[in-house]
Parts: structure tokens; sequence; C-alpha cells
């Protein structure tokens, strides 16, 4: 009877793996290709395209930027739209209404319904809600 010889050195077939990390394959506009050539031509190394986008990504993932506006910029926002809404609002309102009624209008048109004043972004929540 022949024995059989059983190896642990089992080779596989095709091409070894030649890069560490993910794939990501994506498809570019010729404006974006055409930016993104221009900046690596720029660089002292020249590098290829693919290390270009590694590179432009990275620098992209060092910078930190402010994703909402600042507290100072929203609240010139909120105070220019409330200047508009109550410029609006005295040339629509009843002139013939006393001094107090007006008031409390322009108040209730301001806040807005209370139905939708939980609903609003823009001010905060009620204390004890």
């Amino acid at each position: 009877m022949k024995k059989t010889r059983v190896s642990d050195n089992k080779k596989r077939i095709g091409r070894p793996p030649t890069g560490l990390g993910t794939l990501v394959g994506q498809r570019w506009r010729d404006d974006k290709l055409e930016e993104i050539d221009r900046w690596r031509k720029g660089q002292a190394d020249l590098p290829g395209r693919g290390e270009a986008i590694r590179r432009l990504v990275e620098l992209g993932l060092t910078i930190k930027t402010k994703a909402a506006p600042s507290e100072r910029l929203r609240a010139a926002h909120s105070d220019r739209a409330k200047e508009l809404a109550t410029k609006t609002i005295e040339k629509i309102i009843d002139t013939a209404a006393p001094p107090d009624e007006r008031l409390e209008r322009k108040r209730r048109l301001t806040k807005g319904p209370t139905e939708f004043r939980e609903a609003r972004v823009d001010q905060p929540k009620a204390k004890g809600k």
C-alpha cells in the first residue's frame, strides 16, 4: 500500500495579497480629478493620484471646523428675524385697537400658537417639560 503524503504547506492559487487595508473604489468627475491633479503637481514628490487623494483626505480629517454656526451669529440672525417680523406685524396690525391689545396681538403673532411652540427648534425648551 502506498503512503499518502499530507502536507501542511498548501499553496494558494492566485496572486498573493499586496495591499493593506480596504480597497475603496469611486468614480470621480473630470473637474474634480483636474483639481486633484493640479494639487498633486504642486507637491515636491509628485505623488500618484491615489496617494494624492489619501493625503487630501488626511488633511481634511485633521482640520477642525465648526459644524454649526456660532452662538453669536445665530443670535444676530434671530435678532434680525425678530426685527423684520415686528416691522411686518406693525404694518398689518389694526391701528384702531388700544395699545395694550396691539401689544398682546403682536406677542401672540411672534411667539406663535401654543401647538407649535414645542416644535420650534430655534427656541429653548421650557423648564419642567
